[in-house]
């Protein structure tokens, strides 16, 4: 399977950020990355943007639902919020949507922060294997993967993607 190339979705994906914000006459949005590919993707989105405002970082872990199934993430760290979540337009940014659950986790806990005017939902890549009915508002690619493969986005400039299988 070949996959596609981050640095050439990411600035189709700010074109079409840049179209959705405008039909919804947003004009200054708040970024928030999901901890780590959410992040990464966020920041390389907003650079392509030229955006220089503060990136907002969740952590979802304590919100998941499957965290008692899974167990903690070794390496959970708070989430940073550096503008209110009070009424303001904001650009949820995840790396793979796959079943729904991370961006369910997401939106639990910026509301407990305040709510917010709108949340615009952009990922990088759709699995199309939803367990929740969450669908992106921009995406980069939409994939299908055998019920064993997983991707996995490295931070390296510029951002990568790895098919990998699961061991059984």
């Amino acid at each position: 399977m070949n996959l596609p190339n981050p640095a050439e979705l990411l600035p189709q994906m700010a074109g079409a950020l840049i179209n959705h914000l405008n039909q919804r006459q947003i004009s200054q949005p708040r970024f928030i990355g999901i901890r780590t590919g959410g992040v990464w993707v966020a920041q390389a989105l907003m650079e392509c943007l030229g955006n220089r405002e503060p990136l907002g970082i969740l952590d979802v872990s304590f919100y998941r639902d499957d965290f008692t199934q899974n167990g903690l993430h070794p390496q959970v760290q708070p989430s940073e919020l550096p503008f209110e979540i009070e009424g303001q337009h904001l650009v949820l940014v995840d790396d793979v949507l796959m079943s729904g659950r991370t961006i369910r986790a997401a939106m639990n806990e910026l509301f407990d922060y305040g709510r917010p005017a709108s949340i615009t939902l952009v990922c990088l890549l759709d699995l199309n294997a939803r367990d929740l009915p969450v669908r992106p508002d921009v995406v980069g690619a939409t994939l299908s993967l055998a019920t064993d493969q997983r991707i996995k986005l490295s931070a390296t400039t510029p951002l990568t993607l790895e098919l990998q299988t699961l061991a059984n």
